[in-house]
C-alpha cells in the first residue's frame, strides 16, 4: 500500500511483526466479527510490534529506530465515552483491521505517537505482540474486581485465555481452572499458570466437586463458544461474575436465564482493552519465562495464507502465530 509522510504528532512504523488474532480468525473463517460483516477490500492485523522509521513534526521523546507495540485503536477524545474515561467504548472509535480502517499486516504505518509503547531491546518483536491481548486480559480482570483469594474458571485456552491465566496468575488468585477440549492447550495452560485443565464435558462435574459444590467466584468466557456462556453461568457461585471475553459467532446466546437470575449474578461484556497496555508490557518484561511458550509459531507474510489455515484449525500444538515481514 502507498503510504505518506506521517503528520504532525504522528510516527511512521515498520512492521516487524503481527500477532494471529481470535477475531482474525473469525474474519477469515466467517466473513465478520460477530455482527459486523467483512468489507472487501480488508487489511486485518491488530496485534503488531514495530521500528519507528520516521517522525512528524511535533513528536517529542521518540526517534528513529526506536522498537514497540503499537495500540491499534484510535479514539477521539471528545465523546461522553472518552470524557468519563471509557475510550474502549469510543463513540467515535477507528479501529485500526475493521472495515475502512486498513490494519497492520503490511509493511508500514502511519499512528498517533501515543499509540506508540517502546519496547525494551531484550523483548523480542514476538514478545510485543502479547501486549494488545494481554491489555485484553488485564481490562477483564479490572472490570469484574478480581481478588488475590478468589476462584476463577477460564473457558478456552487459545492465545486469549491463555493470556487471562497468566494475569490471574500475576494478580495472586487462589486457584484457576482452565476448561478447554484441545490436549495442547489443555498443556499450554497448565504451563502460564493454571492448577487444573479440564475437557469441557468433565468440567461443571469436577468444579463444583473441587468448590464442595460452592462454584467459582468468577468465570471468564474466552472461548464464546455454542453452549461456553451458559456453562459460564453455571459454574459461578451465588452473587458471582462472569466476564464475556471472546466473541460470539452469532450476536444471539441461548442462556439460562433462571440460573442467572437465583443466583443474582453480574455479567460483565469485555470491550478490548482502556490504556492496559503499559500494564501489559510491565508483565511481559518481568515473567518472560511465562509467555515463551505460548509463542509456537511463525510465518513470513508471504506464507499468511498458511499461518492463517494453522491457526485455524488448530494444527501442530498452535499456541500463537505470530506474521513477520
Amino acid at each position: 500500500m502507498p503510504i505518506e509522510d506521517p503528520g504532525p504528532g504522528e510516527v511512521q512504523i515498520e512492521i516487524e511483526a503481527v500477532g494471529v488474532c481470535g477475531s482474525d480468525l473469525h474474519a477469515y473463517s466467517e466473513g465478520s466479527v460477530g455482527s459486523t460483516p467483512n468489507v472487501y477490500p480488508m487489511v486485518l492485523g491488530h496485534e503488531p510490534s514495530g521500528t519507528i522509521v520516521q517522525l512528524g513534526s511535533g513528536v517529542r521523546g521518540l526517534a528513529i529506530g526506536d522498537r514497540g507495540a503499537l495500540e491499534p485503536a484510535l479514539y477521539c477524545y471528545h465523546c461522553e465515552f472518552c470524557l468519563t474515561g471509557h475510550h474502549n467504548v469510543c463513540a467515535n472509535i477507528r479501529f485500526l483491521s475493521n472495515p475502512n480502517y486498513p490494519g497492520f499486516f503490511r509493511e508500514r504505518v502511519n499512528l498517533p505517537a501515543s499509540n506508540f509503547a517502546q519496547i525494551p531491546n531484550t523483548m523480542s518483536f514476538a514478545e510485543a505482540t502479547l501486549a494488545e491481548p494481554l491489555a485484553i486480559a488485564l481490562h477483564s480482570l479490572r472490570l469484574t474486581s478480581i481478588r488475590a483469594d478468589e476462584d476463577v474458571a477460564v473457558i478456552g485456552a487459545g492465545p486469549i485465555g491463555l493470556m487471562t491465566i497468566a494475569a490471574l496468575r500475576a494478580s495472586k488468585v487462589c486457584r484457576i481452572w482452565a476448561i478447554e477440549p484441545i490436549e495442547h492447550r489443555r498443556e499450554l495452560a497448565l504451563s502460564i499458570g493454571a492448577e487444573a485443565a479440564l475437557e469441557p464435558e468433565l468440567a461443571l462435574e469436577e468444579i463444583l466437586q473441587d468448590t464442595n459444590g460452592r462454584g467459582v467466584d468468577c468465570v471468564i468466557d474466552c472461548a464464546a463458544g455454542e453452549h461456553t456462556t451458559d456453562q459460564a453461568v453455571q459454574l459461578t457461585r451465588n452473587a458471582g461474575r462472569v466476564a464475556l471475553t471472546g466473541i460470539h459467532s452469532t450476536p444471539f446466546v441461548s442462556l439460562d436465564g433462571s440460573a442467572m437470575r437465583r443466583k443474582e449474578l453480574a455479567i460483565y461484556n469485555v470491550r478490548r482493552s482502556n490504556h492496559e497496555t503499559h500494564d501489559a508490557l510491565n508483565l511481559l518484561r518481568q515473567h518472560p519465562e511465562w509467555f515463551a511458550p505460548v509463542l509456537t509459531h511463525a510465518r513470513p507474510i508471504d506464507r499468511i495464507d498458511e499461518a492463517f489455515t494453522i491457526a485455524s484449525q488448530y494444527l501442530d500444538g498452535v499456541g500463537k502465530m505470530v506474521v513477520t515481514p
